[in-house]
């Protein structure tokens, strides 16, 4: 493998695809075809060009081929006031950022940031010329929000289906003692019982009578979503406190079954864009993940639908700067990435040429047949550590993990509404002029 990489470092770059603007798009346009789901991956929560590559071929995708909707991984209740922004549903704020600021849990600026506000600003306007039944929207797929997502639940029901809110009041009963998601996952893990019961049962009701639930827009799909993740995060909080499965795999399985819930609330004919970091959306069985039984988002898309209807593009870049905190629960801040590590694959397309390519495997055998072998993939979450940068690397068949892999050389934070910028000026978000 040595002697490969050594080769490959003068070699590569002929097999691979230019990268430096929107045109340079068109062979991914052309690979993903006809694919009803497209997951488009990052390699960090706060790399600008990752934000801003994945707006480009978001809206081409929209524009060209149709697509429904963009879900990512953020939560529901956060996510859908900004699918009623930019569906300009009534009561919503004047401005984007006046949505984007009341993002109050860590870390906030996964979604609160310049680049979100500018891709919505896109999207309301692209939406303002088609019929409300024909408007493209932002769901978030995450199960974090359980406890807010209750709360929704119970003012909800209490005007639109009194019985259904007789169930959801008895899980907030069941909950309340804990207040929030962690003060439950910690008292579970000194006692047997669990509100699981109440909160399936509320899910069952919701389910039932969602088709009724038309007195406001996507009311149904609000209520079912909501209910949905307060089942899945009573899950994931008592796997977190080591009852049952690993919480990773509870997770990932709650962002599938909303998607197929937001899926078939659209019909048939619906296409997906799903906005995740690789860790979730490129397939785990190419990945170390495999060995200790994980699976994800990628995977189970891939297994659910045929090979022709799922698209997973990864991401990637050799240096520069990210947003990040030192901890969980840290004040964010703007870290240097620094140089990738010797033999990864960031270090690997970097010295082949330092400049950004667009790889698609199947299209170039020569790029499929390179990266089948395994190679250290850099992942940086929102808790990051320079100094330990020798521990962000996942072992990854690159071409069996993803259909198309993008990489961007040097990168740069991406930019929080919650951190001035220079000067109090909006921040250059429209690279490709959007």
């Amino acid at each position: 493998m040595a002697e490969t990489i050594s080769k490959a470092k003068t070699g590569l770059a002929k097999y691979c695809l230019p990268l430096q603007n929107a045109q340079d798009l068109d062979p991914l346009m052309e690979r993903i075809g006809d694919a009803r789901y497209v997951l488009l991956g990052e390699a960090s929560h706060g790399t600008h060009e990752y934000y801003t590559w994945r707006a480009e071929i978001s809206r081409r995708l929209i524009q060209e081929k149709g697509f429904s909707f963009i879900a990512v991984e953020g939560d529901w209740p956060d996510c859908f006031e900004i699918n009623r922004w930019v569906k300009g549903y009534p009561d919503t704020a004047e401005q984007i950022t006046d949505v984007l600021t009341q993002f109050d849990r860590w870390p906030t600026w996964m979604w609160a940031n310049w680049e979100i506000a500018a891709l919505a600003e896109w999207m309301r306007k692209h939406n303002q010329g088609l019929s409300k039944d024909k408007r493209i929207g932002f769901y978030g797929l995450d199960v974090y929000s359980m406890w807010d997502s209750m709360k929704i639940i119970v003012d909800y029901l209490e005007k639109e289906d009194p019985e259904a809110a007789a169930y959801a009041k008895r899980a907030i009963d069941c909950f309340e003692p804990y207040g929030e998601e962690e003060s439950y996952a910690t008292a579970l893990s000194m006692m047997k019982s669990s509100c699981r019961e109440a909160v399936l049962q509320l899910l069952l009701e919701v389910r039932q009578n969602a088709a009724q639930y038309d007195h406001a827009p996507e009311a149904g799909l609000n209520a079912e979503i909501n209910a949905l993740v307060a089942a899945n995060g009573e899950k994931y909080y008592r796997a977190m406190s080591a009852f049952g499965e690993n919480s990773w795999n509870v997770r990932d399985r709650h962002m599938v079954e909303a998607l197929n819930t937001i899926m078939n609330y659209h019909g048939p004919d619906a296409k997906v864009i799903v906005w995740e970091h690789n860790t979730h959306i490129g397939d785990a069985r190419a990945t170390d993940m495999a060995e200790s039984g994980d699976i994800n988002v990628g995977q189970l898309v891939r297994e659910q639908h045929k090979p022709e209807e799922v698209v997973l593009v990864g991401f990637g870049s050799y240096e520069g700067s990210v947003i990040a905190g030192r901890m969980w629960d840290a004040p964010m801040e703007e870290m240097r990435v620094p140089p990738a590590i010797e033999k990864s694959v960031e270090e690997v397309l970097h010295s082949a040429s330092p400049e950004n390519k667009l790889l698609i495997f199947d299209q170039e055998p020569a790029i499929k047949e390179f990266f089948r072998g395994w190679m250290g993939h850099r992942a940086i979450g929102v808790v990051y550590r320079p100094d330990r940068e020798r521990g962000n690397y996942v072992p990854t068949r690159l071409s069996a993990r993803y259909d198309a892999f993008l990489y961007l050389d040097k990168t740069k934070a991406l930019h929080p509404l919650h951190m001035k910028t220079t000067g109090h000026k909006t921040p250059e978000t429209f690279p490709f002029g959007m």
